[in-house]
């Protein structure tokens, strides 16, 4: 009897799941993007605020649009950096698991006047809190194509996400 109730309940567990990743969902996100490593040996601490809007146009598959606001902390006597990052990608969301993988493009303007093309790279888990609701822990990686060492980098993000 044990045994049947808890193939039930993956059952129920893996079909609803599955119904945020159809086709036509739409989504809406926000991210707390902190703990950024970066190559650059100047750079203390960075944090950052993320908006993201997406449509599922197949099965598992979404096209994404973000823009980002960002403060990095810079070692004395260097001063603190803002940054404005605009963005496209796409995810593919595994069924059975809830992780995902995004790729993009984004172009960055930070404050000082130098201007950054990246390719954002992303592994992130879904956690569903319901239906519609989802914490997103992610892993990133922004490899910059015109200032390698300076632009680039690594870093965690922790997002709440509204499958409708």
């Amino acid at each position: 009897m044990k045994k049947s109730l808890l193939l039930l309940l993956f059952a129920v567990v893996s079909m609803s799941s599955y119904a945020q990743f159809e086709k036509g969902t739409k989504y809406v996100g926000a991210s707390l993007t902190a703990l950024n490593l970066s190559y650059s040996s100047g750079e203390k601490f960075g944090m950052g605020l993320e908006a993201v809007g997406g449509y599922f146009f197949a099965d598992s598959w979404m096209l994404t649009g973000r823009l980002e606001y960002r403060h990095e902390w810079k070692a004395a006597p260097a001063p603190d950096i803002n940054s404005v990052a605009l963005g496209a990608g796409a995810r593919y969301y595994f069924v059975q698991n809830g992780i995902y993988l995004g790729a993009g493009f984004q172009y960055q303007h930070v404050a000082s006047k130098v201007d950054y093309i990246q390719l954002p790279l992303e592994v992130g888990y879904c956690f569903y809190l319901n239906h519609y609701v989802s914490i997103e822990p992610a892993i990133y990686y922004n490899l910059c194509l015109n200032k390698f060492s300076d632009g680039s980098k690594v870093g965690f993000k922790l997002g709440l996400g509204f499958y409708f």
